[in-house]
């Protein structure tokens, strides 16, 4: 009986290790990744550094490292890459300049660890007084979509939405004024306002400068510009992936038409203005109407900047780009760093000589993808790059660009120029109407 009981003991024994085994084996293994995957990470945030990505230019996620229980959710919700990674049981940020915006890692988090700042400590971003209603310092003036901070169509159309239900539920009809709302803007954010308005049944005018889209309408006709599902308000949400500009406006038209919105097109604004309780908004062409409330959707675009340079007036001179399949065997120049430029000069390659310049030594705002085919672009000779480098003047039939080399100016064949400098805040027409302006160094914008 003893070596029966003797044996069983054994066996038992010989199970718990091996069960302890194959228990340290899982946990060794584990660590091993974890610490595997924090030292691809960490060469990552070093390269990142050394090609100076890490500076974050617009919105972006700021990561409460006391928060994060490391779930890794935040890094499958981005659909860039490289943005978030997992270092020590934590997420950090790798590439913060890539970061275009958009929130899925703020949505994603499970324990509410990440808030979206704008701005950063040596970095402020000018941006209009708006508060967590959308409203401005001005009673009655709210602000959606790009103007704010918000440039993804995403995102904008979500923030459209948010503004036009505070609206909703703070605004009185009893009013003198013609209108409920006034929403200024026909790209993502005025879209989805007007018809999150029509399905509260406020009575409200769509006005638009251009064109129904916006600076959507603006792109080149085949530029992807939704890679995500949205939610559009009398629509529902919305399976989108790897959507062209002409696509997306086809969807807003329908849903438009469907719910009988009209946009009231080629109506600038030029000034909104409080008279006691009501809102007057003059357009450019002079007609004059009033609304109890005033969304402003209009983006930051809309005045190109340019770069005061001789020859800058020219006819050849333009500040989009809109049917790059038309132009063939051309000298074009490309100025800029951003997303705009390099698109732009890619979907000219193939057809036409093609110089890029931009001011800085490295693009520190360009999508990944957009990078890795401007890398293969170049690698293929279908364009050439000019970093470090300012066009100076243009003339009838060439360019001049200087380099920090410090050597003679480049006097290059050209026939067209496209300027992609970035656009300028309309601050003139936000002061007139009284919103203050300021410069936000990593300031909260978003949080749970």
């Amino acid at each position: 009986m003893d070596f029966l009981i003797m044996e069983l003991l054994l066996q038992k024994v010989l199970i718990y290790s091996i069960v302890a085994v194959l228990c340290a084996a899982v946990i060794w293994y584990y660590l091993y990744k974890k610490r595997r995957e924090s030292v691809i990470v960490e060469g990552k945030i070093r390269k990142a550094q050394e090609e100076g990505l890490n500076e974050p230019v617009s919105l972006h996620p700021y990561i409460d490292v006391n928060t994060c229980i490391g779930t890794g959710a935040c890094v499958a919700a981005c659909p860039e890459k490289d943005i978030i990674g997992i270092r020590n049981g934590k997420a950090t940020i790798i590439n913060a300049s890539q970061c275009i915006g958009h929130g899925a890692c703020f949505h994603a988090c499970p324990t509410e660890a990440i808030t979206l700042r704008i701005g950063t400590e040596k970095r402020g971003v000018e941006l209009p007084h708006v508060g967590r209603n959308f409203e401005t310092n001005v009673p009655g003036i709210f602000i959606a979509g790009e103007l704010g901070g918000m440039g993804l169509i995403r995102n904008a159309t979500e923030q459209g939405r948010q503004a036009v239900e505070n609206i909703a539920k703070s605004a009185g009809r009893n009013h003198a004024a013609a209108y409920d709302l006034i929403i200024v803007g026909s790209g993502p954010a005025g879209i989805s306002a007007s018809l999150t308005a029509k399905n509260h049944g406020l009575n409200f005018l769509l006005l638009e400068q251009d064109t129904l889209g916006g600076a959507v309408f603006s792109y080149p006709r085949k530029k992807i510009v939704m890679t995500s599902p949205m939610d559009l308000p009398l629509v529902g949400k919305v399976k989108l992936f790897e959507t062209s500009k002409s696509e997306l406006l086809d969807l807003w038209q329908t849903a438009l038409r469907k719910n009988n919105i009209t946009v009231s097109e080629n109506s600038k604004v030029e000034s909104v203005i409080p008279e006691g309780e009501i809102l007057k908004v003059t357009t450019l062409s002079g007609e004059v109407f009033s609304a109890s409330s005033v969304l402003l959707a209009i983006g930051r675009r809309g005045t190109p900047r340019k770069l005061n340079i001789p020859g800058e007036e020219k006819e050849k001179v333009a500040y989009r780009l809109l049917e790059p399949e038309d132009l063939s065997g051309q000298n074009i120049v490309v100025v800029g760093g951003g997303d705009s430029a390099v698109e732009s000069a890619l979907l000219l390659a193939d057809q036409n000589h093609i110089t890029l310049s931009y001011r800085n030594e490295v693009f520190n705002r360009i999508k990944p993808k957009n990078s890795a085919a401007l890398n293969e672009a170049v690698k293929a000779g279908k364009l050439r790059i000019l970093m470090k480098s300012n066009l100076v003047s243009i003339e009838d039939e060439f360019v001049n660009i200087v380099t920090e080399d410090g050597g003679d100016p480049l006097k290059i064949k050209n026939d067209l120029v496209y300027i992609f400098a970035g656009g300028e805040l309309p601050t003139q027409f936000l002061e007139k109407a009284g919103i203050k302006i300021t410069r936000k160094f990593g300031e909260t914008v978003l949080k749970h």
